[in-house]
């Protein structure tokens, strides 16, 4: 559906205006027209292919989308795709903006995201001393709107982390932290999928050879490529202490059977002794020691417990038990 569909010229809002008046305006001098559409049908971006003239690869691309990120150059217009993950009970829900932006247009197209672009929109219009820069202004801000709720994703997933190490060290470690660590690095991973193209695709409008539009913002694009390379490596750690927990837990797993391996082997040792004494009395010869003593039976009970009791003594001392 059509979002909001207004016009701007000399960093100042006209108005807002019909689909229909696009081609009223997009050829002024000064002037440009942002339009926003939320999951729209094919019939709504293909008025907007004939109002902005669009490449027909590029709304194919907005048409079907699910897009990797990517920022593509189309002569004197840009397509950018963006993703904005967000987080559900079940996981990452990954949405998808599709921006195009030419020299006097701006058509933002988000997919399976409920959060808009209205804060963004009251942003530019706060600060039409910059808005004057045009369609690549917006590009930016709107931009730099996504990689900024990548932050609280980051930081909701680092949160995750620490309380899956809290309850790996306080409770036995066992299948319910791994299933949850590796749950945790999918998500990582679907973030960082969202991060690193786009920090591709943004070192191409700051520095050297940039697309016309972006001349006189490459500063305003080189700062969403800073904040892009340090959630990149702030991803990658994250990733990494999800391996290092991994590999944590399975070594309190091991030494959680060791400890009950060394606990079996102890009370084995414990009933081995008076086993083997009572065993051998058994085995009924005529002539073994104190076998007629009165006194055999007890003293035979009293050696098998100061043997269990000793032993049971130096298996504590060792924390065996």
């Amino acid at each position: 559906m059509l979002v909001s569909c207004v016009a701007y010229q000399d960093g100042k809002k006209l108005g807002d205006i019909k689909p229909d008046e696009i081609h009223q305006y997009v050829h002024r001098p000064e002037c440009f027209v942002w339009v926003a559409l939320s999951d729209p049908g094919p019939g709504e971006l293909a008025v907007m292919q004939h109002e902005f003239d669009l490449h027909e690869l590029a709304v194919e691309d907005a048409r079907h989308g699910h897009q990797r990120p990517k920022i593509e150059e189309y002569g004197d217009s840009l397509f950018a795709v963006l993703h904005t993950p967000q987080l559900k009970e079940d996981g990452l829900e990954v949405g998808e903006v599709d921006v195009f932006a030419g020299p006097n247009y701006v058509l933002s197209v988000r997919s399976r995201t409920d959060k808009g672009f209205a804060a963004v929109r009251a942003r530019c219009e706060r600060e039409p001393e910059l808005l004057k820069e045009g369609s690549a202004f917006v590009l930016y801000a709107l931009m730099d709107n996504v990689v900024d709720r990548y932050f609280p994703v980051l930081d909701a997933l680092e949160i995750e982390l620490e309380r899956i190490e809290e309850r790996m060290f306080s409770e036995v470690p066992g299948r319910a932290s791994v299933e949850a660590l590796y749950a945790l690095k999918q998500k990582a991973m679907v973030l960082k999928h969202a991060v690193a193209p786009l920090l591709e695709g943004v070192g191409k409008l700051h520095g050297g050879r940039v697309p016309q539009i972006c001349a006189s913002t490459q500063e305003y694009f080189r700062d969403v490529n800073d904040h892009l390379v340090r959630l990149n490596q702030s991803v990658d750690s994250l990733r990494e202490m999800v391996v290092t927990a991994m590999s944590v837990n399975l070594s309190l797993t091991t030494m959680n059977e060791n400890e009950t391996t060394k606990r079996l082997a102890a009370y084995g040792a414990l009933l081995a002794i008076p086993t083997m004494i009572a065993g051998i009395y058994g085995m009924n010869f005529d002539v073994m020691p104190e076998l007629r003593w009165a006194w055999g039976y007890p003293a035979t009970i009293a050696l098998m417990t100061a043997i269990d009791v000793w032993l049971f003594w130096r298996f504590r001392k060792a924390k065996w038990l």
